[in-house]
């Protein structure tokens, strides 16, 4: 019925998303299946992308040619810019997303790249050959073949929906759960777990009192994640923030003893970072209150979601305890919020390309191996498919590096440390993060991306003028003076000290109460110049000269840690045969295979003596 296809991907979310169109725009030929074409790329939980250390994922992903930035950008509510009153490495964009138009807009995307098939229907098994994956048998009974799979399976792996002391089948509301791979997987040797998620109920706006809530709108100069000339929607949408009180949390405990959570039905752990409303009033009963941001939906529906109260607990009691939160005192609920737990497999399976150890050419990618999160699963979803093709052509697997970008840091802590709850990003997770900030990924990943023939020579220019009229700005503050008398009475206003002679604006850039358009007022000649520049480039000159002395004690790091990243280690090396090693690290290292002796220092239970154990051993 079918030719035998490059790779298969298996599920439509934003992991699929990504894999099938990076293994597609490298040269395979791809097949996406999924249970539902209707709600391919759908945002199941929040509409919305982006945010602390994710927004720096999304333009990752977009430096290397990926959609995931575009899509948002197309069908943008709002953008901001986060943690602006911190340093740059803290800066992260979001966006609010049109829900039904994001899905639509990857949809058009998927269906406008050349080499994808689609294909309706449900996975229930793998065919495997000789240790070797060999295709897919579906629902139907239909045999898909195909060089190499990729699993993206998210919620639905034996997915269950949990309301209140209600369960059901399923891997999100109204979708059927996906079965038979999990035990597949399982015979074959494959170790899984079990993990929780879980979602707010969605309301209808037309029943809220807005004028009982704070206004939240987005960046008044606009803004948008993708590096190409994506056009943003110039109309906006405002979202709304408000609390619960004490008389929601004490409704909200009336139901406590038909919550899943607490009653032991959900076995699987949820995310720390994003708890329910009843473990947040359960956990930190000291608060009499928690923020409620309420967000619109889309352009056309007045269907809003109540993000921060994410809930499990029957739908009565729900809504009984939202109609206390001001504004909402008159609330019709669309549909209740629930908890879904379902199959992971520990992605310490994995080797850093995203393969399995078990099998050959079958990848993971997103909620499969423990992430939460949009963002974490389009970038695994990226990377898998392009290491699927690069697999699949004896080509070297692209292993991205914690010092060069989040999703290295990601898919190391993944592979290397594993996790035992849903994993999400976070830019204390980077220790490098000062390199790998919003602003610069271009820079760091598009010429990568070019090499691989995912990005074309047009847009590898760009990236290359963006660097070469940065570093002219810098030189320009380097060369030229700013007169003390006019400066001074501007140094005044901005509580910084005076000039007791003139002086480079170099050096008064490097002040942090000083800014470009300071300095543009202090030098006529500087203002001039500039004009000439966009105003990304501008921003990004001044975070070179602001931080010039940082990135060069940062890359010095970098350097040192680059000796030991760079000395690999055999995959199929016997740990059990250095006895000088601890019993612990010779488990552990069998278990993770590590590739190089930096990702092995970075084991939970290998110890610096462990290390220096097989630094020697290396080195002979």
């Amino acid at each position: 019925m079918f030719e035998k296809y490059d790779v298969i991907v298996v599920g439509g979310g934003h992991a699929g998303c990504e894999a099938a169109a990076a293994a597609a725009n490298m040269g395979s030929k791809v097949m996406l299946i999924t249970m539902n074409m209707g709600v391919i790329a759908q945002m199941s939980c929040n509409p919305a992308m982006g945010g602390v250390a994710k927004g720096q994922i999304v333009r990752e992903i977009d430096a290397m040619g990926g959609y995931s930035g575009i899509v948002a950008d197309k069908t943008t509510l709002q953008f901001r810019m986060l943690n602006r009153s911190k340093g740059p490495a803290m800066w992260s964009p979001r966006t609010q997303n049109d829900r039904m138009r994001f899905a639509e807009e990857w949809r058009i995307a998927l269906e406008k790249t050349p080499n994808i098939d689609f294909w309706q229907d449900m996975v229930s098994s793998l065919l495997i050959k000789d240790g070797k994956v060999s295709g897919v048998k579906t629902s139907l009974g239909v045999e898909i073949e195909s060089n190499a799979v990729v699993l993206t399976n998210g919620t639905f792996l034996n997915g269950v929906i949990h309301i209140g002391e209600k369960r059901m089948g399923g891997g999100r509301t109204a979708e059927k759960s996906s079965t038979g791979i999990t035990e597949q997987l399982v015979e074959l040797g494959f170790e899984s777990g079990r993990m929780k998620t879980g979602t707010p109920p969605r309301v209808d706006g037309r029943s809220l009192d807005y004028s009982k809530m704070e206004e939240q709108w987005g960046d008044d100069d606009g803004g948008k994640f993708s590096y190409t000339d994506t056009v943003v929607p110039s109309e906006k949408r405002c979202c709304w923030i408000t609390y619960t009180n004490p008389a929601v949390h004490e409704m909200l405990k009336e139901g406590f003893e038909k919550s899943p959570m607490f009653t032991g039905r959900i076995k699987g752990l949820g995310p720390r970072y994003c708890p329910s409303i009843e473990d947040k009033i359960n956990r930190f009963a000291e608060r009499d209150r928690h923020q409620i941001f309420v967000e619109p939906e889309g352009f056309e529906t007045v269907e809003i979601y109540v993000n921060g109260f994410s809930t499990s607990l029957p739908e009565d009691i729900q809504l009984k305890a939202l109609r206390l939160i001001p504004g909402f005192e008159n609330v019709k609920m669309f549909r209740p919020g629930y908890a879904i737990e379902y199959d992971y497999f520990p992605p310490t399976q994995l080797y850093l390309s995203l393969e399995t150890k078990l099998i050959e050419n079958l990848f993971f990618a997103g909620q499969i191996n423990g992430t939460t999160g949009y963002e974490e699963a389009a970038a695994q979803g990226f990377i898998t498919g392009i290491n699927a093709h690069q697999k699949i052509n004896k080509k070297e697997a692209v292993i991205l590096k914690r010092s060069e970008s989040y999703i290295g840091v990601l898919i190391d802590d993944l592979v290397t440390k594993g996790t035992e709850e849903p994993y999400r990003m976070f830019t204390s997770r980077a220790e490098h993060r000062l390199l790998l900030r919003q602003d610069n990924a271009d820079e760091r990943l598009s010429p990568i991306a070019f090499k691989l023939g995912l990005i074309n020579e047009e847009r590898i220019e760009k990236v290359k003028l963006k660097i070469k009229n940065a570093l002219s700005i810098v030189k320009y503050t380097k060369e030229h003076s700013v007169n003390k008398d006019i400066a001074n009475p501007i140094l005044e206003k901005l509580e910084t000290a005076t000039l007791n002679q003139n002086v480079k604006l170099f050096a008064l850039l490097g002040r942090p109460q000083v800014k470009t358009s300071d300095l543009r007022n202090m030098n006529l000649e500087f203002d001039e110049f500039l004009k000439s520049f966009d105003k990304e480039t501008v921003e990004q000159a001044e975070i070179k000269i602001k931080y010039d002395s940082y990135f060069e004690k940062e890359l010095e790091i970098v350097a040192k840690m680059k000796k030991m990243e760079d000395k690999e280690i055999n995959v199929d090396f016997n740990y059990h045969q250095l006895n000088s090693l601890s019993k612990e690290a010779r488990e552990k290292l069998m278990k993770i295979k590590p590739k190089t002796l930096g990702q092995a220092s970075r084991i939970s239970g290998v110890t610096p003596s462990d290390v220096s154990v097989l630094m020697v051993h290396i080195s002979r």
